[in-house]
Parts: C-alpha cells; structure tokens; sequence
C-alpha cells in the first residue's frame, strides 16, 4: 500500500474541502452581487474569500507533486476524498442534514479508494 501517496491526498482533498468551506462562508458575507461599491467592497475585505484562495492554491500546488510523482491512474480517484471530507464538513459548519443514502455514497468512496491505493 503507498501511504506517502494516501497521505498526501487526503492533505489535498482536506485543503479542496476547506477551500469550498471557506468559499461558502465568503458567499454568506458578502452583499448581494452589484455593480456598486457596497458589493466590491463586502467583497475585497472578505477574509473568507481569502483563505478560500489559498486553500487552493495550495490543493493545486500539491496535486501537481502528486501527478509529477505518481502514477495518475492511482492518484486521480484519490480527489473524490473531498467528496466526503466536504459531506463531513457540510454537517458540521452549515447543520446540514444527510440521509443515510449519501452517507452509503460517501463509504462506496472510501472503499473505491481503498481499492485504488493497494
């Protein structure tokens, strides 16, 4: 099994995940879209929106190591790690509720990784 390989996307997936975090906190803050002032500017201070841009930054920075380093059949399916990072993430910042159905989804992902990565 390549743990280097696992523990980096799971570190890429966590930083896709709090990137769109961060995104949906940003969206919540801001004013309505406009072209005016009030809209530019609840937009350029929002520090939501920054943090939202360098946790991508940072994904892409590292899935260029991984696809540099690893064969890309192995690593591509390993991004679907957000899926369920976000589904976590959506439960607990923004109280939304999950059916049991998603949650399915959400261990078929982790079992198709754990198939990927051996």
């Amino acid at each position: 099994m390549n743990y280097e390989l696992l523990m980096l996307s799971i570190l890429q997936s966590l930083l896709l995940a709090m990137g769109q975090v961060m995104m949906k906190f940003g969206l919540m803050r801001m004013e309505p879209f406009g072209w005016n002032a009030k809209f530019w500017h609840s937009f350029l201070v929002n520090w939501q929106f920054a943090l939202c841009g360098i946790s991508f930054g940072a994904a892409g920075l590292l899935w260029m190591y991984i696809v540099k380093h690893y064969p890309l059949s192995q690593a591509y399916p390993l991004v679907s790690l957000s899926y369920v990072f976000g589904m976590v993430a959506a439960v607990l910042f923004f109280h939304e509720q999950v059916d049991i159905t998603k949650w399915l989804g959400v261990i078929m992902i982790m079992g198709g990784c754990a198939l990927i990565i051996r």
